[in-house]
This record gives C-alpha cells, sequence and structure tokens, in this order.
C-alpha cells in the first residue's frame, strides 16, 4: 500500500498558500490605494510597515526566538531596504493608475529578473528568454498605447507609469533575495523584520514628506496592516517548501484580484489594450520559467 500523504506535506499546499498571499496582498493594494488617496503614498506606506510590524513582531518575540545571525540580519536589511522603495514607488503609483493596470505592468519584474540574474549570478541568457523579454516589452508598449491612444496618458499617468517601473526593478532584484531569505528564517521572523525596517528605512525621509494622517485613512490603513501580515506569512511559507520557479506562475493571479478590487472600490474599468498587454506579459514570463526547465529536462 502507499502511504497515505499527510494535509501538511501535500505538494499543492505551497501553491495554494502562495496564492492565498497574492489575493490577501491584492487586497491590501486596494485598502492601500484609499488610504493613499487620502494622506499620501509616503506616509500611507510609511504607517502600514509600522501597523504591520505591531501586529506581527509579538507573534515572532512570544516563540522566544533566538535572534538573527550576522548573515541573516544581511538578508533581512537588504529585503527591507528593497521592499521599502518598492512599495513606496509602487503605492504613489496606484494613485495615478488603475490597479488592474498597475498590477499588469508590474509583471514584467520576473523578466527584469532574468538580466539582473545575469548581472549578479553570471547566468546566461537563452535565446528564449531574450525572447520572452521582447513579448513583455511588446505588453508594456500596447498598454501604454493603449492609454495614448484614449487621450489619457497626461502627467499623472507618466508619473504613475515611470515610478511603476522604478518598482518593478526592485520588486525583481526582490525574487533574488525571497528565496535565500526563506530557507535561513521563518514565516514570522521574515514578516517582522520585511515590516520593521522597511518603516524604520522610509521614516528618514519624515522630515520632506511626512503629512499629517486623517482620522478616514486609519480604518483602511489598520486593514491594510493586517492582509499585509497575512499575504507575508503565505508566501514565505510557499517559498519555504517549494522552487521559486515554481511559485511566481501565481503572481499572475494578482491581475484577476486587482480587476475586482478595482472596479468594486474604484469602478475602475479594465480596457482591451490593458487585457491584450496583460497576455502578452504573461507569455513572455511563461516562456522564460519553461525554457530552463525544458533545456535541463533535454539533459537528463
Amino acid at each position: 500500500m502507499e502511504p497515505v500523504m499527510s494535509p501538511r506535506s501535500h505538494p499543492l499546499l505551497p501553491f495554494a498558500a502562495a496564492l492565498m498571499g497574492v489575493g490577501f496582498l491584492s487586497a491590501m493594494d486596494a485598502f492601500m490605494k484609499e488610504a493613499a488617496l487620502l494622506i499620501g503614498a509616503y506616509t500611507a506606506t510609511v504607517m502600514r510597515a509600522f501597523i504591520g510590524a505591531g501586529l506581527i513582531a509579538p507573534l515572532w518575540l512570544a516563540r522566544r526566538p533566538a535572534m538573527p545571525t550576522r548573515a541573516v540580519w544581511k538578508l533581512h536589511l537588504v529585503r527591507g531596504v528593497v521592499s521599502a522603495f518598492m512599495a513606496l514607488t509602487f503605492f504613489y503609483a496606484i494613485t495615478k493608475l488603475p490597479l488592474a493596470e498597475a498590477i499588469a505592468l508590474s509583471f514584467i519584474a520576473p523578466l527584469i529578473a532574468l538580466y539582473l540574474a545575469s548581472a549578479l549570478l553570471g547566468e546566461t541568457i537563452s535565446r528564449a528568454a531574450i525572447g520572452a523579454s521582447v513579448l513583455g516589452f511588446a505588453g508594456t508598449l500596447v498598454i501604454v498605447g493603449g492609454r495614448i491612444g484614449q487621450g489619457e496618458f497626461d502627467r499623472d499617468a507618466m508619473l504613475g507609469t515611470a515610478m511603476l517601473f522604478v518598482s518593478a526593478l526592485l520588486y525583481s532584484y526582490n525574487f533574488i533575495v525571497i528565496r535565500r531569505q526563506a530557507q535561513v528564517a521563518g514565516p514570522l521572523e521574515i514578516a517582522t523584520f520585511h515590516s520593521g525596517i522597511g518603516g524604520v528605512v522610509l521614516l528618514t525621509l519624515a522630515p520632506v514628506l511626512w503629512e499629517t494622517p486623517r482620522a478616514e485613512a486609519l480604518v483602511p490603513l489598520m486593514v491594510a496592516g493586517a492582509l499585509t501580515v497575512a499575504g507575508s506569512l503565505s508566501i514565505a511559507w510557499a517559498y519555504a517548501r517549494a522552487e521559486a520557479s515554481a511559485l511566481v506562475p501565481t503572481e499572475y493571479s494578482g491581475f484577476v484580484w486587482a480587476a475586482i478590487f478595482g472596479w468594486a472600490f474604484f469602478r475602475e474599468p479594465v480596457t482591451w489594450p490593458t487585457l491584450a498587454g496583460t497576455a502578452l506579459i504573461v507569455t513572455g514570463c511563461w516562456l522564460a520559467a519553461r525554457a530552463p526547465r525544458a533545456a535541463a529536462a533535454a539533459t537528463a
């Protein structure tokens, strides 16, 4: 008889956890957009970070954990700094762009990660990866071109798109860090340092960017903080139990969630250019992820 697989070891659990984490974070984006429109992207981002740290740190400390080693501290610091500015630029972008459109443009991050892996890790960029990048770039042009064609690519849209690309660049580096981080630290520790370090880093800009919070922004910020913790825990748990290449495709479910939340919260329509561009970008990402697996199978 074959052994019965326990629920904790089921191979689909990491995939389900990553999918659930993306859902939590997509809902968080909607609440953060609401808060950022009320008190500015910077103040909302800082407050979300500290709310998240305040929610998760007691759970981590209650387990009486050992303090991170110097090497693990370095990973926490790197990801905290990267995530801080990744979040700030993204939340600024979604105050200027519809949620679904912003998420669609952010999908170029895995393609950027290919070139970062080449530059930082010395990995070879295959022809398939280059072709995938061309598809991703074409998808981006379709989305931006759709806005231009409708006469909606104004200064705000231009700023939002520019900040989105900065955020995607930082997020692509995050892909490289998160897998290593998840192998040496637990989800509670990762979520605590992710929020805490990000908040402290951004706080250094307070003399220039801080705006006095308004009371009506507190509820969406509290919900966003809780969803950030839930999403971070889910994704950290998943990445500690499965290869990143297997889990990255779950990121693309974010477009569906963003379209739903964008319409429900802000009545944002999803345009045909956005759908077409998303299809091209996701296809490019799928081809880029598929190429290494096909090569490995051919040499096995």
